[in-house]
């Protein structure tokens, strides 16, 4: 019988851009303000990228991060995964521009475009290659320049989005299994209410609008969210055989943190255990859930076993949960 090797995240590390974009900037730019933006997303400010800096720039500062702080040695990786709604090109892809600028000769490199989950999704993928014996480390890199795909003549959208990038590192471990569960979903027919137009103008007939900007339908994606995340969560635990009380912590994608609120008012899971980056950092799509990671080992809460709930959502539709136990040893 061959032994399947087990996954673990041994490192971490994020980088956002220096400028911060606050609410009382925005009220200068549309028509809102601090109470209206607080009230209705918990947003109080979001970092945005310069006019030359995009997503491979926060990536590669991520990953510096993640080396500099757990002394990684790169040049025996074997694969980068990128996760991005807004690569700098279609092509060379962000994993290229990675590859190119640490040397590491011996990496495969691909992007992975879940939008929202996009992160969740990477950890799925990657724990399957290395418990297959295919890859034994990995980087994983979510990034995201929000900001330059953000329409900020529309009220409705230029209060969310930001821009940030996270990096972990994904190691073969034969000894624990630190993945346990995992759940993946699409809701295609749900496309429409969340979309940045491309090469085609319409979708199912429909004409599309923004010219590359993102256009969005709050209101039905936040019900589309709430009802799948909820019931996407009670499929993890029964997979897993747990209960709520034996999750340490709940790192939802940081859309918006009155969506995060009704996540966890309808699925049970407390508020108090959960991770998030969107009050200083805004929806940074694909990178929230790491820039989240990342501020709960900063802040000492997050610890080497405890027990993790992941859940990113978004366009497409698209949604993926994982529960894996935290791998990282060392706090920053």
């Amino acid at each position: 019988m061959v032994q399947l090797a087990h996954a673990r995240i041994t490192a971490i590390g994020s980088y956002v851009p220096k400028r911060i974009l606050t609410n009382d900037d925005l009220e200068k730019m549309v028509d809102t303000n601090d109470e209206w933006i607080v009230q209705r997303t918990g947003i109080k400010q979001r970092h945005i990228s310069a006019e030359d800096e995009f997503t491979s720039h926060l990536c590669i500062q991520a990953v510096e991060q993640l080396q500099s702080q757990y002394g990684v040695a790169l040049h025996d990786m074997e694969l980068i995964v990128v996760t991005t709604t807004t690569p700098d090109y279609p092509f060379p892809t962000v994993s290229c521009r990675i590859q190119q600028h640490f040397g590491m000769e011996q990496a495969g490199a691909i992007d992975l475009n879940a939008t929202c989950a996009g992160f969740a999704y990477a950890l799925h993928l990657v724990n399957g290659m290395i418990a297959a014996g295919l890859h034994r480390k990995v980087l994983v890199v979510a990034g995201e320049t929000m900001s330059k795909i953000t329409d900020y003549s529309d009220r409705s959208t230029c209060i969310l989005f930001g821009d940030g990038a996270g990096a972990v590192l994904v190691e073969r471990d034969r000894e624990d299994s630190w993945f346990e569960a995992f759940n993946l979903g699409t809701n295609g027919d749900g496309g429409i209410h969340v979309y940045a137009s491309g090469l085609s103008e319409q979708m199912d007939g429909i004409p599309l609008i923004g010219k590359g900007k993102i256009v969005q339908n709050g209101r039905e994606v936040f019900k589309w969210a709430v009802r799948t995340v909820s019931s996407g969560i009670e499929q993890l635990l029964q997979q897993a055989g747990l209960t709520r009380e034996d999750i340490d912590w709940f790192v939802p994608h940081s859309a918006n943190l009155r969506m995060i609120e009704s996540i966890c008012e309808k699925s049970g899971i407390p508020l108090g255990k959960t991770l998030q980056s969107v009050q200083s950092m805004g929806n940074t799509s694909s990178a929230s859930i790491p820039l989240a990671l990342q501020a709960g080992v900063h802040e000492g809460r997050l610890k080497l076993g405890d027990r993790v709930m992941l859940y990113g959502f978004g366009g497409g539709l698209t949604h993926a949960g994982l529960i894996l136990r935290w791998g990282v040893d060392k706090a920053i």
